[in-house]
């Protein structure tokens, strides 16, 4: 059995493991709701596929993302616009 001349070092063994990762491929945005889809499949939380509802999907998650949308809207909104006062003295 082959025994190694010398201990490896932590950097050298890191620098080797770099490549050594897992990746996810195939990640998009769902058009419809925006939650993270595999690409060419149906959405689990809306339902849509290709800008069209292919699966029926029960009502409490329709009326969530509606709320989730109108939330965002409202937030954008209520932003006050930020003024600056200078005095003169």
């Amino acid at each position: 059995m082959a025994v190694p001349f010398r201990r490896t070092g932590k950097t050298a063994k890191r620098l080797r493991r770099t490549h050594f990762k897992l990746s996810v491929t195939g990640l998009n945005t769902c058009p419809h709701c925006g939650t993270m889809i595999r690409s060419h499949h149906v959405c689990p939380k809306c339902g849509f596929y290709d800008g069209k509802q292919v699966v029926a999907v029960p009502e409490v998650d329709t009326k969530a993302l509606e709320a989730k949308k109108a939330k965002k809207t409202v937030k954008k909104a209520e932003k006050p616009d930020k003024l600056i006062l200078l005095r003169k003295g």
